[in-house]
């Protein structure tokens, strides 16, 4: 493993440097690029459920600090099956968002809550599509 370091702007500090921290780091400029503000992103955002601790990769609120969407990312040679699908679904258990996102570099897939489902979205929404109720 290499000895590099990345900067997370959302952490304030340096990171190993692993494929799937760069994923995580380039998703955070996608994001900050469609307007989300940093200070209501997080990276590595824990959370609890009955004795499970999980982390979130990439957490975004809306702007009463609520949770708004989840991001799991993946090495670029993940692929981006059910089992990581179940993994968000599992935050959402916790968080109870309105948007999952799910990217190993190389493909992003994008879901949106519609009533009591996921359902696919066409592309990364800009921060103030998330916003916007259905």
């Amino acid at each position: 493993m290499s000895t590099d370091k990345l900067f997370d702007p959302l952490r304030h500090k340096e990171v190993a440097d692993t494929p799937e921290e760069r994923v995580r780091q380039w998703f955070i400029g996608v994001l900050l690029s469609s307007g989300a503000p940093s200070h209501l992103m997080m990276s590595e955002a824990s959370m609890s459920f009955a004795t499970k601790r999980w982390r979130a990769d990439i957490l975004v609120h809306d702007r009463s600090g609520h949770p708004l969407a989840v991001v799991e990312c993946k090495r670029p040679d993940v692929d981006l099956d059910s089992a990581v699908a179940f993994q968000a679904m599992r935050y959402n258990m916790v968080l109870d968002v309105r948007w999952l996102m799910l990217t190993n570099g190389g493909r992003t897939m994008v879901f949106r809550r519609e009533e009591n489902e996921f359902k696919p979205f066409p592309h990364i929404p800009s921060f103030d599509q998330m916003l916007c109720p259905q």
